[in-house]
């Protein structure tokens, strides 16, 4: 695994490096629920060509860069905006981009843990979560040095307000809401979850990873969605991925806090070192400038028109997904979610019970991939525009799939657990 001495032609680099992919899934053919969005070709031509002119630029020193903070103070105002910060008594929500959800949902814990303990003294940091919250919050409150409250979900799947309640107290930092969750597409309530924060003078973030980019259009779409982002009181920070259904390239994702004080418990700032001044807006030190500028390109693309019909496309390729689902005896869709978060388990009302992970290996026979998630045992799918005209042909492969396992079961238990990158 030594590299070679000698250098390669470049035709013969990339015919090798094409050929790495030939197991890779196929997300161009709308066969994949998730991991890639697909926004169309004239959203992949203006990102492309934005990669091409961002692909060496480094963000560390906007001063060297100033396109790129120009770049940012753009993308996070317009992001902003679509979350309502115009209600906002102190002027517009503050915010930075960063590399994904995950170091979004990172920064927001260290911004909540800084600010506890600066203006109300905590030493002893703690974060109450839904069970149903992202993995990100628990790597964060590990890295971060916060105690954790977990609580359990209601039947529907959304986060027990009553159960986040019994554990708050002086030291709590922090408490998460969800909209929606990853793993049923259910959305928490946030109004009484950033009530339960501000009673304790708490920070309350807003998980939009997955809704950031949905939510404000599938609300223009005459959907109805319940208040979320910054028209409630007591929201301090939210996150929003615009590289899943914002369909810019991976990988880029917004952090914005209410007020520019919140915002800068996140930054760090480092003055006695004789290599000079140092300051970090998140997790990162050097940022590349290609994701960055992609989705500045992306959103100009689109604009609010563009992103419109791309939601109004996904959800009906999701409502058309839940309805086939639910026509099929032996599987159901997990909690009673609308929007583009499909969870897919095993009927225990059906004559015949169906091995869910069995089911994930039969679909991806005919080309279908599914992040698979427990308990319960199900297959989980992003919807999105990607798979525009693909979905009967999936209910018709998932019918024969759930005929094919019937009262088979398989001994791979294993487990492919979602990220936000």
């Amino acid at each position: 695994m030594e590299l070679a001495a000698q250098g390669r032609p470049v035709d013969e680099v990339i015919a090798d490096l094409t050929a790495k992919r030939a197991d890779d899934v196929k997300w161009a053919d709308g066969k994949t629920f998730g991991m890639v969005y697909d926004g169309g070709p004239s959203v992949h031509e203006v990102a492309e060509q934005a990669a091409r002119l961002y692909l060496h630029e480094n963000a560390l020193n906007t001063q060297a860069f100033p396109s790129l903070a120009a770049i940012q103070r753009e993308v996070v105002g317009w992001t902003g905006a679509l979350l309502n910060d115009a209600e906002l008594s102190g002027g517009p929500a503050a915010g930075f981009l960063t590399s994904g959800g995950t170091e979004s949902i990172l920064c927001g814990v260290l911004a909540a843990r800084e600010r506890a303990a600066i203006e109300r003294g905590v030493t002893e940091p703690e974060i109450v979560l839904s069970e149903s919250a992202h993995a990100a919050f628990h790597k964060a409150a590990h890295n971060f040095g916060l105690k954790v409250h977990k609580t359990p979900v209601r039947d529907d799947f959304t986060a027990d307000v009553d159960a986040m309640a019994a554990v708050i107290n002086s030291n709590t930092a922090l408490v998460v809401a969800s909209a929606p969750q990853y793993p049923q597409g259910v959305q928490d309530d946030v109004p009484a979850i950033a009530a339960l924060a501000a009673s304790v003078d708490a920070n309350c973030h807003v998980d939009a990873c997955m809704g950031g980019f949905v939510l404000p259009f599938a609300e223009r779409l005459g959907r109805t969605v319940q208040p979320w982002d910054f028209r409630v009181d007591g929201v301090t920070t939210i996150s929003a991925d615009i590289h899943k259904l914002g369909y810019a390239p991976k990988g880029v994702s917004v952090i914005l806090h209410r007020t520019k004080e919140s915002r800068k418990y996140q930054t760090f700032v480092f003055g006695d070192w004789i290599g000079g001044f140092y300051a970090s807006p998140n997790m990162q030190g050097t940022r590349s400038g290609l994701p960055m500028a992609c989705a500045w390109a992306v959103m100009q693309h689109l604009g609010i028109d563009g992103y419109v019909e791309l939601t109004r496309q996904t959800l009906e390729n999701a409502d058309k997904m839940r309805a086939g689902i639910a026509a099929i005896d032996g599987v159901r869709v997990l909690g009673d979610g609308d929007l583009h978060l499909v969870a897919m388990a095993s009927d225990p009302a059906a004559e015949r019970q169906i091995d869910m992970f069995a089911l994930g290996d039969a679909l991806m026979k005919y080309g279908w991939y599914h992040d698979r998630q427990t308990p319960p045992d199900n297959l989980h799918s992003t919807v999105s525009n990607t798979n525009t005209g693909v979905i009967d042909d999936y209910l018709a492969d998932l019918a024969t799939c759930v005929d094919e396992v019937s009262g088979t079961t398989t001994d791979d238990r294993s487990t492919t657990y979602a990220t936000l990158e």
